[in-house]
């Protein structure tokens, strides 16, 4: 694995491993046919979805204040995550291969 540099973000990583990437689309697939099947599911998960978009609009809005306070603490947090992230990475070589694999 890549050593962390300043612009990595830990999040980005994770969702970039196969393991986890694939998890994600299978379920965005279920998710999304699931909708098409049931019309009434669909109705209700997209209230729900706008609902969520608002909320985390709202949320990144009050927040941004505190996480510029706090950049270099949650620097130091995500180097340390990602140091973390590299030593799973080498122990654990299944999060390299899909779900399926």
């Amino acid at each position: 694995p890549l050593a962390c540099v300043a612009q990595e973000n830990v999040l980005q990583r994770v969702l970039q491993l196969p393991v986890v990437s694939s998890t994600c689309e299978s379920l965005q697939r279920s998710y999304a046919s699931t909708k098409e099947a049931h019309p009434l599911v669909a109705s209700v998960c997209d209230v729900y979805e706008r609902g969520v978009q608002g909320a985390g609009a709202l949320a990144a809005w009050s927040v941004e204040p505190v996480v510029r306070r706090l950049e270099p603490q949650l620097a130091v947090a995500n180097d340390l995550a990602c140091r973390g992230l590299d030593h799973l990475q080498d122990k654990i070589p299944a999060l390299q291969y899909p779900v399926d694999k």
